[in-house]
């Protein structure tokens, strides 16, 4: 019996993951990733729980629970400590149907790695895909072809498949602010335990979340024009400049953190895109739609293009041409509401409109939990999860 060869060009979180579950869905799976290590870009995730439930339905749950963090709170508070708002997710959990997890990416990369029944070569930097007739053919620059039924480009922001499927160059675009982020041993000084905590004001944020390990994933945002930097021996002098005069957990954070450990990012967006397949190719995560991280849904939204993905090619037997259309047209409208949503709220969090910030943090101070959790359950119900 034939079995149907995939070709995934990336090793990340949704690379992975599509090749476990195509895998799993008895395809032939090979998977390239042009880096000679596998590093994640950024020290954690927040996996909510839409994205948790593709885990658990590729056998993946007890694996998830056991790196993640125990989160049972939030609490928004202001530059000086003071309450804005404090919110208990059990209710969110109860609605959605799923606990989400935090956790450390190098940690998620690991298990997904683990879980892989394949091999995944390293080095592999794609350049081009060729299709002929009922087969595509992947090009290496170490001159390495592989060819296979179709290609699942899940290279990230800056895909170099992108523009093959698009039928142009679509770069990814500055959203006007840095992100600080890493992981510190978890700590009452910095925040409570099983607490979600982000400290906001100034147009900038300073966040904590639970993830496995008794470890803290952190995240710094401020406002910067493009292209400021600092080597690893001043990030610490940087971030106490920026945060002068913020609470103590804060300053506390910011001297436990390690430089050399600690990602600098300047955060960019891709999309919405008009469409995510051509032919027998197909881009999958942060290469269709790379998202600014303010709603925590980059990662999930991968996740959710995996498990339509594998659906549709499980399920439909007209074509694989087919199975990938209706991919597209199952996942094109979500994945383009989340990148405009999670870019209207990096607007709104970072002093874009600062009138609008000064409303938001208003709104913090007054808002209901419930109404909290709730739009936090939209997002996650509106996926093809429920």
């Amino acid at each position: 019996m034939y079995r149907l060869k995939v070709v995934v060009i990336g090793a990340g979180i949704g690379g992975l993951t599509a090749a476990i579950a195509l895998s799993q869905s008895g395809y032939e799976v090979e998977v390239y990733e042009r880096t000679q290590e596998l590093r994640p870009r950024g020290a954690g995730i927040s996996l909510w729980s839409n994205g948790v439930k593709v885990m658990n339905r590729f056998g993946l749950g007890e694996k998830i629970a056991a790196i993640g963090g125990q989160m049972n709170h939030m609490q928004y508070l202001g530059i000086h400590g003071e309450v804005m708002n404090q919110i208990h997710l059990q209710p969110l959990i109860e609605e959605v149907g799923q606990r989400p997890y935090p956790v450390a990416r190098a940690d998620l990369q690991a298990m997904l790695l683990e879980a892989f029944p394949g091999e995944v070569n390293l080095g592999y930097r794609c350049i081009s895909v060729e299709e002929h007739g009922d087969r595509v053919t992947a090009t290496f620059e170490n001159g390495h072809q592989a060819t296979g039924d179709l290609v699942i480009a899940a290279d990230g922001v800056r895909s170099t498949l992108r523009e093959y499927v698009l039928e142009r160059e679509v770069q990814p675009t500055y959203r006007d602010y840095v992100n600080w982020n890493g992981l510190v041993e978890a700590d009452e000084a910095i925040t409570p335990p099983n607490t979600w905590t982000i400290y906001v004001g100034n147009h900038q944020r300073a966040s904590m979340m639970p993830v496995g390990g008794n470890r803290l994933y952190f995240f710094f945002d401020v406002p910067l024009p493009l292209g400021t930097s600092a080597p690893p021996e001043l990030i610490r002098s940087e971030l106490v400049e920026h945060f002068k005069g913020w609470a103590e957990p804060v300053q506390t954070l910011i001297q436990r953190i390690d430089p050399e450990k600690t990602n600098r990012l300047e955060i960019s967006d891709v999309g919405p895109v008009d469409r995510m397949v051509r032919g027998r190719v197909a881009l999958l995560g942060d290469a269709a739609h790379a998202t600014c991280p303010d709603l925590g849904q980059g990662g999930c939204q991968a996740l959710e293009d995996v498990y339509m993905l594998n659906h549709f090619l499980v399920t439909t037997n007209i074509s694989v041409e087919d199975a990938l259309k209706r991919y597209e047209k199952a996942r094109k409208d979500r994945t383009s509401s989340i990148v405009e949503k999670a870019r209207s709220r990096a607007e709104m969090i970072h002093g874009k409109d600062p009138e609008l910030t000064a409303q938001w943090y208003d709104q913090l101070r007054t808002e209901s939990p419930t109404a909290v959790t709730s739009a936090i359950a939209k997002t996650i119900l509106t996926g093809p999860l429920h």
